[in-house]
């Protein structure tokens, strides 16, 4: 297996902390030699870094420059404990540097957090709940209550690795899977006919600038009786003024919005006001203990890449220019 040297490098050092924990640096220093501390890019550049291997990182990794990987002439590999790479994963593949991205593991609480929305929405659960304030309610909401899980038709917009997530969740349910993909040339079934015929729609398009502003006033407006829009994909897809109006005129629809853009919204935003709009602060993704998943995820990487043996979570340069 040899001896690697490894090195934690990130913008913010507590950042490090918080994915890898004690835990994780202790499991670490067991396998291999790791450098104490948390290091910059200009760390790098200064010859700090020269005798390292392989570095491990999450949230905060820097798109390093030609001088910055000119000072780790032995560097194989970049381990990252979180999701998408795309902000610094170029440099590091024109130097036949492999990645590898815990993208897996921030995946599943995203699709845990999705399929909870799904199951409580089909049950009008966001309307009703707020309503029950006295016994007399209790009659009310009865009334009220959605179409529920069996048959009904869910939408997940995307086809990476969140929404293959959210499908194997699904499984466990009576309900029927339409899947859209981001790219319009892969797609049987086009938007407006997803938003149009299902009773609840999920956003999880990659954050790509072909896919600003693609979910429309026009799709909202044409959603069934009762119908859930869940994004927690970008908020700048949404063309959230148009979502706004749309929302305002049906009562009966209901958003839940873990992302908006600019996130959080602007003071005064009618997302803010609107009863049927539900916001929370991004909280989808892997929080709290979650996050030593993505640590482990990538700690387990690492010694498969010692060892020799067949990659799990790999990021190559094909799977970037081809997200679904």
């Amino acid at each position: 297996m040899g001896n690697y040297i490894a090195a934690f490098m990130n913008i913010n050092p507590n950042t490090i902390d918080r994915v890898y924990g004690e835990r994780g640096k202790a499991e670490l220093k067991k396998i291999c030699t790791l450098k104490d501390g948390v290091f910059s890019a200009e760390d790098a550049e200064k010859g700090l870094l020269a005798d390292v291997d392989v570095l491990f990182s999450t949230w905060g990794m820097p798109c390093l420059t030609e001088a910055q990987l000119a000072g780790m002439p032995k560097l194989k590999a970049v381990f990252y404990g979180a999701g998408a790479t795309d902000a610094f994963c170029q440099p590091l593949f024109q130097h036949g540097i492999r990645l590898f991205s815990a993208w897996r593991a921030n995946a599943l609480p995203v699709a845990e957090f999705t399929v909870a929305q799904i199951i409580l929405g089909l049950k009008n659960y966001f309307h009703i709940a707020p309503l029950m304030k006295s016994k007399e309610d209790y009659a009310r909401g009865r009334k009220m209550v959605g179409c529920g899980m069996y048959g009904a038709r869910v939408a997940l917009l995307g086809n990476g690795m969140i929404s293959t997530r959210v499908q194997e969740l699904l499984k466990n349910f009576d309900v029927e899977v339409i899947v859209v993909p981001s790219h319009p040339g892969r797609r049987t079934i086009s938007l407006e006919e997803a938003f149009a015929t299902s009773q609840v729609v999920s956003n999880h398009f990659p954050n790509r600038d072909d896919n600003v502003g693609v979910f429309t006033g026009k799709m909202f407006a044409s959603m069934k009786p009762g119908a859930v829009f869940i994004n927690t994909g970008r908020g700048r897809q949404v063309r959230e003024d148009e979502l706004a109006d749309v929302l305002e005129k049906r009562p009966d629809l209901t958003a839940l919005l873990d992302v908006t853009w600019p996130e959080p919204p602007e003071d005064g935003s009618r997302l803010y006001r609107l009863p049927n709009v539900h916001l929370t602060p991004h909280i989808a993704g892997s929080l709290n203990d979650e996050l030593y998943r993505m640590a482990d995820y990538m700690i387990g990487e690492f010694k498969r890449f010692m060892a020799g043996e067949a990659a799990q979570n790999e990021v190559t340069p094909s799977m970037i220019l081809t997200s679904k």
